[in-house]
């Protein structure tokens, strides 16, 4: 597994993603808020199974 995230997508899935739990947690949204799961663990891991399948990648090329 490639990384296929880059900084500022990685940065936007875990905002995102920890902003959807909270938002469950605390009971402002229902329970499909815990599907930031999702956003978040591919936010940390940095890499993007749909990304990989389809050819996108987001990481800065190194030279």
């Amino acid at each position: 597994m490639t990384k296929n995230v880059g900084s500022i997508d990685r940065t936007l899935r875990i905002v995102i993603g920890l902003g959807l739990i909270a938002a469950a947690a605390t009971g402002t949204i229902g329970l499909w808020g815990y599907l930031g799961v999702v956003p978040l663990l591919t936010g940390l891991i940095g890499w993007c199974p749909p990304y990989a399948m389809l050819g996108f990648n987001t990481c800065a090329t190194k030279k």
